[in-house]
């Protein structure tokens, strides 16, 4: 087995600050991802956590996909800063390797970690994990359309003639009102945890190291996830009250993940072997005016009872849907308009994505309205099977009138990274 990669000394100047070389930082101090150096979190907090809340960051495919989906999310997106080059962004993507190893399993970053060892320069870890449980972290990371070809067309680091040609930015629907600034990036993190604590820090230090070669264009808070990834989950609610997500790919369904999620090699892009696509929608929800709607009106869009989340044409909320029964009156039970009924695999060409949703609260506008909704997320094996659905929902699903779709992106996440490589390794080989 190789040996873990050690953290550059630059990733190390952006946790402890520019110009800080001779602080006490030496190159190449591990994070602790071999379990004896770095900070001591993990070895306080392995008694306390409960089983099954803590993955490895390395593997086959990456954490944070078929992973039971946690509680809390913060995504970020990130443009590649000016005048990066081809080894700074490799270099990078070795330091994000480091650091997400070592904090998924609950250790600090650096030598010292929040506790640095020289009081006139900043910690190397922020600190505010310090103390918590791993809470089920997981780190996702991903490439945008733009880090292959810039939106003027440049080939700045030589990736071109290695993009996937499913890799474009998505197609504009009916009804989108994108905002630029919230919408697109050249690479991406998905932090997934079970305390929001946990899953800000990882972010925060990911983007420290960043420092001087990526830099924050967007990010978002998500709270109580909105679809279960795993068998052993309960369909939780979205904004609406509905339950969100009966009918996901669950991780135990070995042929739907199979079919639907992981990528298989190709000549054009066979650095994907084992990656997936992942598509984020940031969706507002007008919940003053669905508040306002009668439960009748909101279970006809819907497709499904508000209590139970059954079907309209009956059963309980793991029944199958019955698009031809009928109502009392001869009316289908089923709007053919409903979210329910567009979103089917049969009404899309048999599509179906891995959904991993959560809501968002952001305040409220000017007119004194939550600034709320779901923050969609979804990881497809091409990204067509999302632009199958979505073209279909944005066309003909009643939901439309309580729905504006805000923000976007669209990422290549590669497969996952074996101990002493990093994310991404294949895809700038020779």
């Amino acid at each position: 087995m190789k040996e873990p990669l050690k953290l550059s000394r630059r990733g190390l100047l952006g946790l402890a600050g520019v110009g800080l070389a001779g602080a006490g930082l030496g190159a190449g101090i591990a994070v602790g991802v071999d379990g004896v150096t770095g900070g001591g979190i993990a070895s306080r907090n392995a008694a306390n956590d409960p089983p099954g809340l803590r993955y490895d960051f390395y593997g086959t495919h990456q954490a944070g996909i078929t992973t039971p989906a946690q509680d809390r999310l913060h995504f970020a997106a990130f443009d590649v800063a000016p005048g990066t080059s081809r080894a700074d962004l490799i270099e990078l993507l070795q330091d994000w390797t480091v650091a997400a190893a070592a904090m998924t399993q609950g250790k600090e970053l650096g030598e010292f970690g929040a506790g640095s060892a020289n009081y006139d320069a900043p910690p190397e870890d922020t600190g505010e994990a310090v103390g918590l449980p791993v809470a089920g972290l997981t780190v996702t990371i991903g490439f945008g359309p733009t880090l292959f070809s810039s939106s003027t067309g440049e080939d700045r680091f030589g990736l071109l003639s290695r993009k996937p040609p499913e890799l474009v930015n998505l197609p504009h629907f009916a009804a989108d009102d994108l905002d630029p600034a919230s919408s697109g990036g050249d690479l991406c993190i998905q932090a997934c945890a079970n305390d929001p604590q946990v899953a800000v820090h990882a972010i925060r230090n990911l983007t420290r190291i960043a420092f001087g070669r990526a830099v924050l264009k967007w990010s978002q808070l998500g709270y109580g996830r909105t679809s279960s990834t795993s068998t052993s989950q309960k369909t939780e609610r979205n904004l609406f009250g509905f339950k969100d997500g009966t009918a996901n790919i669950k991780n135990e369904n070995a042929s739907d993940v199979a079919d639907f999620v992981w990528t298989a090699s190709s000549p054009s892009s066979p650095w994907m072997a084992g990656g997936t696509y992942l598509v984020a929608r940031r969706i507002r929800m007008t919940l003053e005016t669905w508040d306002r709607a009668s439960l009748r009106e909101q279970e006809r869009v819907t497709g499904r009872t508000k209590a139970e989340g059954a079907p309209l044409s009956g059963g309980t909320e793991f029944s199958e849907t019955d698009f031809s029964a009928t109502a009392a009156d001869g009316s289908r039970a089923i709007d053919p308009q409903s979210h329910v009924a567009q979103a089917h695999a049969s009404h899309n060409g048999g599509a179906k994505l891995l959904r991993r949703g959560y809501n968002f609260v952001d305040g409220n506008d000017a007119l004194g309205r939550l600034n709320a909704g779901l923050f969609f997320i979804s990881f497809q094996k091409s990204p067509e099977q999302f632009v199958t659905i979505q073209k279909n929902l944005a066309k003909n699903d009643a939901l439309n009138e309580y729905l504006k779709h805000v923000g976007s992106g669209i990422f290549a996440i590669p497969p996952g990274a074996p101990v002493g490589s990093f994310i991404g390794s294949s895809l700038f080989l020779t």
